[in-house]
């Protein structure tokens, strides 16, 4: 995904730091490591490609000019001062290898004559012994070398990578400018409904197909208040997710708990119980609230637990056991 400005707007809730970033530059500022700490899905990728433009751009009084051939390479993910380093499969960890081969890289004297930019993403997925290889190169940046991080759990970091990174915070857009920018880059679609999904997250739908997003939102919603219903199934409903959108389904699983979390907070009932409905059929019906966070620790220890290798139907299973007897219990 390094090819994530070609052709693509600019996220407008990105100018201001794109803004702080140019006066940097201009005045000789520019650190040598940037962490972008973004909310999941609020564009930290295309925000390190524009990075890597912005010192790579072969104008520099008005870079990045996205029109000059340094600019279209970083675009086009093809640039040779450009190296990206992520995991090889979802949820695997960054591996002490491509960290030392992303250090060897920007060793290396530059194509162009001026920066070498280096980029990890997720960064919060580099194992102990990766972290350990990229300090050397952040404690003894070879010159006009750029390192971008981005990260949605920074505290997953080591303290002594956080200490000599700057640190820049991409918070989630509000609902307005999320569609506004999916509707001028990938067109008209269900997109309010596709965010419903994946949250206030629009670069998560870069080359989604937002309908599907949509029915695979509402099968998740079905699923878990049929959970709390009597005669659920949770041995085939765990064997299904854990067949199909095995990450998403998981994140759907978190974002359903907190909102039944956040709904009890709003309804005056935090203290002790949280009323379902009208998302749970049954007037009378309620879930503990402390059984709620306990299922949403749960489900993020799961998630974070991704490379570990695990039976995905059983432990999803033991979950949904739960959540039918949290319900259960409250009838």
């Amino acid at each position: 995904m390094s090819a994530v400005v070609e052709s693509i707007p600019a996220p407008s809730w990105l100018e201001p730091i794109k803004s702080g970033l140019r006066r940097a530059l201009q005045a000789g500022r520019l650190p040598h490591a940037l962490l972008i700490h973004e909310s999941p899905g609020a564009g930290g990728d295309w925000l390190a490609a524009w990075c890597a433009q912005l010192v790579l751009c072969a104008h520099p009084a008005r870079a990045p000019c996205g029109e000059c051939a340094q600019c279209r390479r970083v675009a086009q993910g093809g640039h040779p001062d450009l190296m990206w380093a992520r995991p090889e499969e979802e949820g695997k960890a960054l591996r002490i290898e491509q960290v030392r081969e992303l250090s060897a890289e920007l060793a290396l004297t530059s194509h162009g004559g001026g920066y070498k930019v280096g980029v990890l993403s997720p960064a919060d997925a580099l194992n102990r012994f990766a972290a350990n290889a990229l300090l050397k190169t952040l404690e003894e940046p070879p010159a006009r070398t750029l390192l971008v991080l981005v990260a949605t759990q920074p505290s997953r970091l080591p303290p002594t990578i956080l200490s000599r990174c700057q640190r820049l915070r991409v918070r989630s857009p509000e609902r307005g400018q999320s569609l506004a920018w999916l509707e001028s880059t990938r067109g008209p679609g269900p997109w309010a409904r596709a965010l419903e999904v994946v949250g206030e997250a629009p670069a998560r739908l870069g080359s989604a197909d937002p309908a599907q997003l949509a029915h695979l939102g509402q099968d998740v919603r079905e699923t878990l208040e049929a959970l709390c219903r009597p005669g659920a199934d949770p041995v085939a409903h765990a064997e299904r997710w854990a067949r199909e959108e095995w990450t998403l389904r998981l994140q759907l699983f978190e974002n359903w708990l907190t909102e039944r979390i956040l709904e009890g907070e709003r309804a005056g009932v935090f203290m002790t119980e949280l009323r379902a409905d009208p998302y749970l059929s049954g007037a009378a019906r309620v879930l503990n609230i402390r059984e709620l966070f306990r299922l949403t620790d749960a489900v993020r220890e799961l998630r974070a637990a991704q490379e570990v290798p695990l039976n995905r139907g059983l432990a999803l299973e033991v979950l949904f056991r739960r959540l039918a007897e949290a319900a259960a219990g409250e009838r």
